[in-house]
């Protein structure tokens, strides 16, 4: 698993977890941590997603929503999932 790795424009949205999830576990754990701390979503997208909203603002509104939305997924239903298969390995 790279250390960092791409940022998808749109996260997954399948009711079950995909390769794209467990290499990207830690980044929706960091967008709901950020988002939980009440950060403006400009700053997450930038620092988090790596995207810049002064530059791209509607692609980094939309990476950001569907990005959280698939963290929320997660924190509530697929991590029985990730768990299951265990944590990813950096």
């Amino acid at each position: 698993m790279p250390a960092e790795p791409k940022i998808a424009d749109l996260a997954p949205s399948a009711h079950e977890l995909t390769s794209y999830d467990k290499e990207h576990a830690v980044t929706y754990m960091r967008l709901l941590d950020a988002t939980a701390d009440k950060a403006d979503w400009r700053e997450i997208a930038r620092i988090v997603l790596g995207l810049d909203p002064a530059v791209e603002p509607d692609r980094a509104r939309r990476t950001f929503e569907s990005h959280l939305a698939r963290a929320n997924w997660l924190a509530g239903q697929g991590y029985r999932d990730l768990l299951g298969g265990g944590w990813p390995k950096p």
